[in-house]
């Protein structure tokens, strides 16, 4: 997915720790990106927050990047919750504007659920399974 197409679907910028950045800037270079629905109040996300973490920082160099879409309730603890993420996040602010159409067009129905993104256009909703078994960040 090009980066128009991102910002029409993510918005014009991103969280990066305690930044706010252009999405051109925080996703510069990446080929893919992984969309990652999580919360904090949710045990399966708290079990794989961790490990997505794990294969993040031995992939960093790569053309990869994630975005955190959060499912939590108030700023407070999605800030609590972001800050032992190394990636970039959808700001608080802007989640009750695109969740919900994000959340339908990749079939959220649960989380946690990882979604890659590839500058082709190709989507794979089985991210979670890929970095779970296979320890990767990509897909055919």
């Amino acid at each position: 997915m090009d980066i128009e197409n991102l910002t029409k679907l993510l918005g014009k910028e991103l969280q990066k720790g305690d930044d706010i950045v252009p999405i051109e800037e925080a996703l510069k270079g990446k080929s893919t990106i992984c969309l990652y629905f999580s919360a904090h109040w949710c045990p399966p996300c708290k079990k794989f927050t961790p490990v997505l973490a794990g294969v993040y920082g031995e992939k960093k160099d790569e053309d990869v990047e994630i975005v955190f879409i959060s499912s939590d309730g108030d700023e407070a603890d999605f800030n609590k919750y972001f800050k032992e993420m190394p990636w970039c996040a959808v700001p608080f602010k802007m989640l009750q504007t695109i969740k919900p159409t994000i959340s339908e067009m990749y079939h959220v129905s649960g989380i946690p659920k990882l979604v890659f993104l590839k500058q082709d256009g190709s989507v794979d909703e089985e991210g979670r399974k890929h970095v779970q078994q296979e320890k990767h960040l990509h897909f055919k």
